[in-house]
């Protein structure tokens, strides 16, 4: 190691003492090498392995609602769970790399998988104008790039927006969600995707309100394959 590199790795250790990066899951300061999630929430964060299972919860959550082609989701969304502090942070807390972070890691997932395969591009769940601008960004773009980058394909961001402002979903039941959510997107450029297979990428899935309400607009488009994909799921 050069003493030019010893003296970058002396200050980096001076400045996080003085600034000590956090875990995003759990507050505990970042060692080095570790980046956003700490070693330890990371082993401690349960995937669900759905992109290796045919016929999957997530999938057949959507049995009867809408043709989904594969649905597959990082880790389960529990009440007080790491995931939930994960989405809360990057939404809430404005942690915006958090959110290329997790696209990324759960991109090269599905990657190795060959889940990719004959995906076209990948789309995000778009939130509505008032909403993004008064937060500053969307959530699921920030996942959808970090994805795109890992796994090699597109993200395009002008095919499909939300035309409604919906209230929150939290805390409202099934059919509540759905018709929060019944009529809100709309398709805006038809003719890039004709007869493509996209991949539509959400933070989180609970009952699948959303998800189902978007791929509706898109199964308009002739000749169009719908895959989803999120960062958690509910279990049930």
């Amino acid at each position: 190691m050069s003493r030019w590199n010893k003296i970058i790795l002396i200050a980096d250790d001076f400045v996080s003492l003085l600034f000590p990066r956090l875990c995003q899951a759990c507050n505990e300061p970042l060692v080095r090498n570790e980046k956003l999630i700490c070693t330890s929430c990371m082993m401690d964060i349960p995937r669900t392995g759905y992109h290796l299972q045919r016929d999957n919860p997530l999938e057949k959550k959507f049995y009867g609602r809408c043709y989904i082609q594969k649905a597959a989701a990082w880790t389960y969304y529990r009440q007080g769970g790491k995931a939930q502090k994960l989405i809360y942070r990057l939404k809430y807390g404005g942690i915006r790399p958090l959110g290329h972070f997790l696209g990324g890691l759960y991109g090269n997932v599905l990657k190795s998988s060959g889940f990719n395969e004959d995906l076209y591009c990948i789309l995000a769940v778009p939130l509505h104008r008032s909403k993004e601008k008064k937060r500053g960004f969307n959530q699921s773009t920030l996942i959808a790039e970090g994805m795109a980058k890992t796994m090699g394909i597109p993200y395009i961001n002008n095919i499909i927006i939300r035309t409604k402002a919906s209230e929150t979903q939290t805390n409202k039941h099934r059919y509540d969600r759905w018709e929060n959510v019944e009529g809100i997107f709309s398709v805006i450029n038809t003719a890039d995707i004709k007869d493509k297979h996209v991949l539509l990428v959400d933070d989180v899935i609970t009952t699948g309100s959303t998800i189902e309400a978007c791929t509706a607009e898109l199964l308009k488009i002739k000749g169009v394959k719908v895959s989803v994909a999120a960062i958690a799921t509910a279990e049930k």
